[in-house]
This record gives C-alpha cells, sequence and structure tokens, in this order.
C-alpha cells in the first residue's frame, strides 16, 4: 500500500527524468520479479480472479460510453 503518493510520484518524476522510460525487457523482469515476491507473501494468484468484476466491468461501460461521447462532438 502507498502510504505517501506525492513522495513516490515525486521519485518517479526523478527517475523518469534522470533514467529516462524503461526499456520493455527491463520492464518484464521487473513485473516479473514484483509477481514472484507477490507468489512467495502469498497474495499471489488471487484466490478468485473474477472477484470484483462485475464493478470492472460497470466502470469500463462508463468509460467506454464518455469516450463514444466525446468523440461525436
Amino acid at each position: 500500500m502507498i502510504k505517501n503518493p506525492e513522495l513516490l510520484k515525486q521519485f518517479e518524476d526523478s527517475f523518469i527524468k534522470d533514467e529516462g522510460r524503461l526499456p520493455f525487457d527491463k520492464s518484464i523482469k521487473l513485473f516479473a520479479s514484483m509477481w514472484n515476491e507477490g507468489v512467495k507473501l502469498g497474495v499471489l494468484p488471487p484466490k478468485d480472479p473474477l472477484e470484483g468484476i462485475e464493478v470492472d466491468i460497470k466502470i469500463a461501460k462508463v468509460l467506454n460510453s464518455c469516450l463514444k461521447k466525446s468523440s461525436q462532438e
């Protein structure tokens, strides 16, 4: 859980400014490492991967309708 989002934002901005964006291969390695850490901690994979899917679908419908309305204007 992120306790100080402003500090994280500053770190991300500084990192991107100094290092540039991560190449795809490094991003995949980072993701795989974080996934493995989650597995070791017992929080990944989720017990029920479809838990909360209804909310995600409702949000997607709202966002898609907004996109359609804005493209018609």
